[in-house]
């Protein structure tokens, strides 16, 4: 048998399984009650359960109803509703045209604002969608730039483009989880496929992979936004010269420090929690071994962030004295720069977990973080390639040359110019 399409249109990965696991106890106490308990005499609609609802003997000529399912995931919500049937005076169940048994169930369906919370769900994605694609672009574009670029090659450019690299693999580990969610519990597939097949470990291997690849690039991203901070920090505060040859321990903290974190969480999920796709958290100590890092580095990225502006607001406060009025708006701009660089924007929502949301502030949660992560790393690429000033010179030289080929070609020079 398989779940009723009524409950998997509606239910998402993360509870499908503990749908899937209560309709199967839910059927075998229902097909223990019709084996089990005495038939009565004489013309009845017979006891059956026809994959949603468990229905007893009904006399000739009435409406038999039962209560909900108690596997439905709102069951909490519907646990008064009723679902009826009607017997016939012949006593069978009454069928109405396509040959289905007539059966109410809308005491029992699931409420209409939960149903627009699903569209807004997908509203979220489409927009967070948009943000990691434009991204994606503005990155690959600024790393060819950095990197193809010599004049530009420096310990400062080469944390950029890590960065970048970072914002890539995360932007790329997001979509093609996205993808692997869509392909192994999407709706069409949930109607064509087997429940119990699709539920399987070996079904959601590749769901899993991507998980844990996306859960490393979001800890890679984190922590280079770390270096940058301890870099600029090292730079202005320490007065430390970084040359390349002190490049190593960046690399360490940015790519190496997340599998510190990655491998325990893999860990766990695969020996204490292995179900479905990693994306339900039952044991949400196993969750802190991936948020508890990424809430350590924002909170130093945080204080480090202070003590750079304090020390730039020193300077621009002595330059002001020297006849330099702007200085609380370069400060300003400063700030603003640096915000999306260190990613200082999450410690908005740093303190609101997921278990403490609901309602209308889940909302504003989910759509502030969706929007910030999947559009921060358009705007880091601008504002630290596009936007670079040294960057900037350079394209602004090349588009000189061009147009001095343009309107001078070589081919109209004389020898005796050359």
């Amino acid at each position: 048998g398989s779940l009723p399409l009524s409950c998997t249109n509606l239910v998402g990965g993360k509870v499908l399984e503990e749908t899937y696991m209560k309709w199967i106890h839910y059927k075998d106490e229902c097909l223990k009650m019709i084996h089990n308990e005495p038939v009565p005499q004489g013309m009845l609609c017979r006891r059956t359960f026809d994959h949603y609802a468990c229905w007893p003997d009904g006399p000739p000529g009435s409406v038999v109803n039962v209560s909900c399912p108690s596997y439905l995931p709102w069951f909490d919500k519907v646990s008064q509703g009723l679902v009826f049937r009607r017997c016939g005076s012949d006593g069978h169940w009454v069928e109405v045209e396509d040959g289905e048994v007539w059966r109410d169930i809308s005491q029992c369906e699931e409420e209409p604002e939960v149903e627009f919370q699903e569209e807004l769900m997908v509203s979220f994605k489409t927009l967070y969608t948009i943000g990691y694609t434009l991204s994606l672009f503005a990155l690959v574009s600024a790393l060819i730039i950095l990197l193809s670029i010599r004049k530009l090659h420096c310990t400062r450019n080469y944390i950029h483009a890590n960065l970048f690299v970072s914002f890539i693999l995360r932007a790329v580990s997001v979509i093609v989880k996205d993808t692997m969610l869509e392909r192994h519990w999407g709706r069409e597939i949930m109607r064509q496929a087997d429940i119990g097949e699709m539920l399987s470990h070996k079904a959601a291997i590749g769901c899993r992979i991507a998980q844990v690849v996306m859960q490393y690039c979001v800890l890679a991203n984190h922590y280079w936004f770390f270096g940058e901070a301890i870099y600029l920090y090292s730079v202005l505060i320490a007065s430390v010269f970084i040359d390349n040859n002190k490049y190593l321990p960046y690399i360490c903290l940015g790519w190496g420090t997340p599998l510190l974190f990655v491998i325990p969480w893999v860990l766990a999920k695969l020996l204490r929690e292995n179900k479905e796709c990693w994306a339900v958290n039952e044991n949400m100590s196993y969750w802190w071994i991936i948020r508890f890092p990424i809430l350590f580095a924002t909170l130093i990225n945080l204080l480090l962030f202070i003590k750079i502006l304090k020390v730039i607001l020193s300077k621009l406060r002595a330059n002001h004295q020297n006849g330099y009025p702007d200085y609380k708006l370069r400060l300003a701009k400063a700030t603003l720069t640096l915000i999306p660089l260190f990613g200082i924007h999450e410690i908005i929502f740093i303190f609101v977990t997921d278990e403490q949301t609901s309602g209308v502030l889940r909302f504003v949660k989910v759509f502030s973080t969706l929007f910030l992560n999947s559009f921060q790393g358009f705007l880091v690429a601008v504002l630290y390639c596009y936007f670079n000033k040294e960057v900037c010179e350079i394209f602004y030289c090349f588009s000189c040359c061009v147009v001095i080929s343009i309107v001078y070609p070589p081919s109209n020079l004389s020898p005796a110019a050359l």
